[in-house]
């Protein structure tokens, strides 16, 4: 089991204090045991891991949340942001998930990540 203190120093690094006292504020009996275990592991082991660093890990977790549609795309891509990961940058990943993924996970993934960025059209 990773360690739970190393992952809540990781997940507010990357998702931010308000967020995730927000996420433990709202921990019940139900989830308690779900919420330690992805603090411990998920972000205490895997995202604290020596292979990568946090920047690939964020795009590769940004390009695989955008190819299956899942909802903490937005969370993550506020991550990227706060990381210093720019626009172009994601921009660049979510071409690829249309090549990889098909257009319609990366269109999605554009309009969250042009409302993320503020980025209008010229």
């Amino acid at each position: 089991m990773g360690s739970y203190e190393e992952g809540m120093r990781r997940r507010r690094q990357l998702l931010g204090d308000d967020h995730v006292d927000r996420a433990v504020a709202a921990t019940t009996g139900l989830d308690e045991a779900f919420q330690k275990w992805i603090t411990s592991n998920v972000w205490g082991e895997v995202w604290t891991r020596d292979g990568l660093d946090v920047t690939t890990r964020s795009l590769v977790t940004i390009a695989i949340l955008a190819a299956m549609g899942h909802d903490e795309l937005e969370l993550h891509l506020e991550a990227a942001k706060r990381l210093g990961i720019d626009g172009a940058t994601v921009g660049e990943v979510l071409l690829h998930v249309a090549v990889y993924a098909g257009v319609p996970a990366a269109n999605g993934a554009f309009k969250t990540a042009k409302a993320i960025y503020e980025i209008e059209a010229s």
